[in-house]
């Protein structure tokens, strides 16, 4: 089971090692100053006040290895375009430390969000791990009360079982385990992915969207993103929409297909419809 653990999660650390070559944040704070050069376009604007049209404001949260910024420009300008609010966090050392005290620091910054624009609920846009991880604020943390909407972006909610030769190279390092908390507990079987997922998947009033790639070389099988079926709970894999889009993994933030799905829950009541179309 131990090497199970890190053969699976050992090609999630490598294949989104490729996020450092993005822009980073300047500051490593994990409360970002206001507008500061390391936030996604359009995001921490702290003065921004929610419409009665748009009036739930949007956090998003980024994967393994990312910071608030990596990858989700283009996430964050249409989810601002749209007429949200929208923040977004470092959190975790790069999200490679312990997922629990991740989900403690989400829900500080939630709490900050909520005072400065007085919204009742945010909603939650996270890529990865970024995506599964809300579900323990949601579930242990009191978050239940807090989120109206999770969309998971290729979340690794049932963790990952790669195989073959993807991440040799790490596969002998002992230092892995120690240097990413997270990877381990993102591995299929972990004793944190177990309680995660014992009992009910998807818990409290919050709507539940997971858009997944059949591309995923990192969530593995990428089916494993999907939650259990149910009225609060849409899922969709972007290439049954638009069998065109070839985005994989790292890059499915940035694709219009799962940007499309992503407003398209934002945008209405409860989840995304499951017959919804977007433009391919």
């Amino acid at each position: 089971m131990r090497r199970r653990l890190v053969v699976a999660l050992a090609g999630l650390a490598l294949s989104l090692v490729a996020a450092l070559l993005l822009p980073a944040p300047s500051s490593a704070s994990p409360i970002p100053l206001p507008g500061g050069p390391g936030d996604p376009i359009g995001a921490n604007d702290w003065s921004c006040e929610p419409t009665k049209r748009r009036p739930t404001p949007v956090i998003l949260v980024h994967g393994t290895i990312g910071d608030r910024r990596s990858l989700l420009d283009p996430l964050s300008a249409a989810v601002k375009g749209a007429g949200f609010c929208v923040y977004s966090l470092d959190y975790g050392n790069r999200a490679t430390g312990d997922i629990p005290t991740s989900a403690r620091q989400l829900k500080r910054f939630t709490k900050r969000v909520l005072r400065a624009t007085g919204a009742r609920k945010v909603s939650m846009v996270g890529h990865s791990q970024g995506g599964m991880m809300p579900r323990y604020l949601i579930k242990f943390l009191g978050g239940a009360r807090l989120v109206d909407d999770l969309v998971g972006l290729a979340p690794s909610n049932h963790g990952t079982v790669l195989s073959g030769g993807t991440a040799l190279a790490l596969l002998t390092n002992p230092l892995l385990e120690t240097l990413c908390v997270s990877c381990t507990q993102q591995g299929y079987g972990s004793a944190f992915l177990r309680r995660l997922n014992r009992g009910d998947e998807t818990p409290g009033r919050v709507s539940y969207t997971q858009v997944v790639t059949r591309l995923d070389e990192v969530v593995v099988p990428y089916l494993s993103g999907y939650l259990e079926p149910g009225p609060r709970t849409t899922n969709t894999t972007i290439q049954d929409s638009c069998p065109v889009d070839l985005s994989e993994h790292l890059l499915i933030p940035m694709s219009p297909t799962a940007i499309a799905w992503t407003l398209e829950a934002l945008t209405r009541k409860g989840p995304a419809r499951k017959g919804f179309q977007p433009s391919c």
